[in-house]
């Protein structure tokens, strides 16, 4: 029993020790919070804390699917689903990197308006690379399922549609679970800004979108620098 153990351990200690660290950034991140709390008796970051869970859904929806051991004809249905719903969630991972808007009428002279920089980082940092991960374990799913093209494909759909989702989500204030529980106002709404986009939105979600690109595309290729040092 315990070799096999060691066996699986050793085939999936990198998937294992991803899921471990970022389970720690994320205790960090709520230890940070904790301690400010405990400074200051506010508990103005407290969103931190529920939009980090919500980073969580679509990174354990991806794990979950990519560590699934079904049948092929299952796993044919299972991964539309499952690509939906976790399409759904998943612009609350990098939806972070905004969080740092709150600091704009900060005192930069005081040294806990640096603090609370750290930890936002901490939380947007840990949000960003949950979603990174889910997205390059949800293409790794795609490629295996039908092809290597289609898998990009997904990634350049995906990165539009989280561009736009950050921005519905910070500026038109729309949550992830309106596609479920108000999909005809949700639709209507987006399609009206759609037909007349502002130059603002078109900019932001066109930024928004290249930065994530190239996050993803850099840590992609770093991944498979690694499996390169080894051939």
């Amino acid at each position: 029993m315990w070799a096999d153990l060691r066996t699986r351990f050793a085939s999936n200690k990198y998937r294992l020790f991803i899921v471990a660290i970022l389970a720690l950034a994320s205790l960090v991140c709520i230890g940070l919070f904790r301690w400010r709390v405990s400074l200051t008796g506010k508990e103005n970051y407290a969103f931190l804390i529920w939009n980090l869970f919500l980073a969580w859904i679509p990174f354990l929806v991806a794990y979950f699917t990519y560590t699934s051991s079904l049948q092929p004809t299952r796993m044919r249905v299972l991964v539309p689903v499952a690509a939906f719903l976790w399409l759904i969630f998943f612009p609350n991972a990098p939806y972070i990197l905004t969080d740092l808007q709150h600091l704009a009428v900060a005192n930069w002279q005081d040294i806990d308006t640096w603090y609370d920089v750290l930890m936002l980082v901490w939380f947007a940092f840990t949000g960003l690379l949950l979603g990174m991960v889910s997205l390059f374990m949800m293409q790794e799913i795609i490629r295996r399922e039908f092809g290597r093209w289609i898998g990009w494909g997904f990634v350049a759909l995906v990165t539009a549609l989280t561009a736009v989702g950050v921005y519905v989500g910070r500026f038109l204030r729309w949550n992830s679970w309106d596609i479920l529980s108000r999909p005809r106002e949700l639709a209507d709404f987006t399609l009206a800004h759609a037909v007349d986009p502002s130059g603002r939105s078109i900019v932001f979600t066109t930024i928004f979108a290249a930065l994530f690109l190239f996050l993803y595309l850099t840590l992609y290729a770093f991944g498979h620098l690694l499996q390169e040092r080894h051939i």
